[in-house]
């Protein structure tokens, strides 16, 4: 894992755009395609807006996915795919095709987990291997949907998955099959509240959901409040 700190979260979100570029033309030029994951948060959503106004980005053979998404409906606050639309869809040229929204509103949420795994198999190859999956970091250790104490740290033999209630709401997440295979991970992390959580991130300390994510192939950006000494 290679850390690099940064000035402040402008910093941290204009270098995530420039990488991400870097990976979506280096995966382009390889293999034809670009399929990334995404997370929400803040900084995530200034970094999508600067990398939707990069020239040089391989746009039509983009592929976006969600790395978790809360049960909620269309619209919704809460929805990251809401965010999402504004800081990037609604901003790059990327197709409907292009955005693979994980199906959250559908009836049955285990169903439509098994169907955006299906999805993940049919673009990212059988197991999916993800070019690039984005990810944050909470202050209680959680990433993606990862969440402490949850059954969902737990699942093997499935690449989405669905959560119990955390902070008010079910959730759909990448589990952590899906995530390791991936070729790079970026993280994003931001605030001096993350400060302990990136320390322990950093020692790949199990203690944390996100100290079990696979640390080859990973930088994390972080700003000087995060990163602390």
């Amino acid at each position: 894992m290679k850390l690099e700190a940064l000035a402040d979260g402008g910093a941290v979100a204009r270098a995530g755009a420039a990488f991400i570029a870097g990976e979506a033309r280096a995966a382009v030029a390889a293999r034809g395609r670009f399929t990334v994951a995404l997370s929400g948060g803040r900084t995530p959503w200034v970094m999508l807006r600067a990398l939707a106004g990069m020239a040089d980005v391989p746009w039509g053979s983009v592929h976006v996915f969600q790395v978790d998404e809360r049960i909620a409906p269309a619209g919704d606050a809460d929805r990251n795919l809401t965010h999402l639309a504004e800081s990037l869809l609604d901003r790059a040229p990327l197709g409907a095709a292009q955005m693979h929204a994980m199906p959250v509103e559908f009836p049955d949420v285990a169903v439509a987990a098994a169907r955006y795994g299906a999805t993940l198999r049919e673009l990212a190859g059988s197991p999916p291997v993800l070019d690039l999956v984005h990810l944050g970091l909470g202050p209680d250790g959680h990433t993606a949907s990862l969440v402490p104490g949850d059954p969902v740290l737990d699942v093997a033999d499935a690449d989405v998955a669905v959560t119990g209630v955390y902070q008010g709401r079910r959730r759909m997440t990448l589990t952590y099959p899906a995530i390791d295979r991936a070729r790079r991970i970026l993280w994003l992390v931001t605030g001096g509240e993350k400060a302990a959580m990136l320390a322990r991130l950093r020692q790949a300390d199990p203690g944390i959901p996100a100290g079990r994510v696979r640390q080859e192939n990973a930088l994390v950006l972080a700003d000087r409040g995060a990163a602390g000494a």
